[in-house]
């Protein structure tokens, strides 16, 4: 396995054509390992919209990115052949299921060909349709990093908001919620269904509360033994953390984690199967700082390195 071309990322941070941290652009499968990707989509927001600008601005602050990992001195773009692939482009923007199908179908030729894919979003509605993508053979686990179980039913007439991926994602076969954890949940809700639906249902649910007690560590472990060996999807939505740290967001939630338990909680999650990941829910007009999006791109580095490690590791 060769590695990433980053003639671009010796350029100055301020010229060039933006990509996700100055990796190449290809739309062909055989030449990464792992795709980056845009999905500017936030048709399935319930409250503030914006976030269908989140992957231009992560990229313009994923320009801040360099390569070696100054905790593991990991090079993820030494390691593996990294790529953006481009955004998806949509053909029903304005029809939420017909949307999900566009991006199903952008995703499926990556997935098919055996490659990883970390994506930028976009609502968080738009993880279903990359489950679907994936179509794994078995349920697959979940690692996900958020303020809300997302595990909601409907909204206002529609089954596929930004509140429901993973409780469509058990329905439809492709999430076992035995393998999942749910990381960070608070905030007063008027119904409990999302939490109740998670816990029925055997998902692993870290309040924040919980994950103060415990810290990031013991929580990284929790998750380990609940994943297992299982092939695991890593879903963090930017309101995860307290909106001191990702203001520009949809649906913020006072009282989260910090960035810094946020990198050590990624970095004790490191070996596990991954399949994909994504980081969702900037909505830059709300941080108008850029800060959200430097966040974003900063965690999508913290990923791509343990997806790079782990497509490495099976190359060897």
């Amino acid at each position: 396995m060769t590695g990433t071309d980053l003639t671009q990322m010796q350029q100055p941070r301020f010229a060039g054509i933006p990509t996700f941290m100055r990796v190449p652009f290809s739309t062909d499968p055989s030449t990464f390992d792992i795709a980056l990707a845009g999905v500017p989509f936030d048709g399935g927001v319930t409250a503030r919209p914006g976030a269908r600008f989140g992957p231009r601005e992560i990229r313009n602050m994923s320009t801040m990115m360099r390569g070696i990992h100054h905790v593991t001195r990991f090079n993820p773009f030494d390691a593996c052949r990294v790529a953006d692939i481009g955004d998806v482009p949509f053909t029903d923007l304005y029809h939420l299921e017909r949307a999900h199908d566009d991006i199903r179908r952008f995703f499926e030729p990556v997935f098919r060909a055996g490659k990883l894919a970390l994506t930028a979003g976009g609502d968080h509605s738009i993880t279903y349709p990359i489950f679907q993508a994936l179509a794994p053979r078995e349920p697959i686990a979940l690692v996900h990093i958020d303020a809300h179980t997302d595990t909601w039913d409907s909204f206002k007439g529609s089954k596929f908001t930004h509140g429901a991926p993973f409780r469509r994602a058990v329905e439809a076969g492709l999430l076992d919620p035995r393998r999942t954890i749910q990381i960070g949940i608070r905030g007063a809700q008027n119904s409990d269904e999302g939490w109740r639906y998670s816990l029925d249902h055997g998902m692993r649910v870290v309040f924040i509360e919980e994950f103060d007690a415990l810290g990031a560590a013991a929580v990284a472990a929790e998750a380990r033994r609940i994943v297992g060996d299982a092939p695991v999807y890593l879903s963090l939505d930017v309101d995860g953390l307290d909106p001191v740290f990702t203001p520009g967001t949809g649906t913020p939630e006072v009282g989260g984690l910090t960035t810094r338990e946020t990198q050590a909680l990624l970095r004790g999650l490191d070996g596990l199967n991954w399949v994909g990941g994504d980081v969702v829910e900037v909505s830059p007009p709300y941080d108008p700082s850029g800060n959200t999006a430097l966040v974003a791109a900063t965690l999508m580095y913290e990923i791509l390195c343990l997806l790079a490690r782990r497509a490495s590791s099976e190359h060897r």
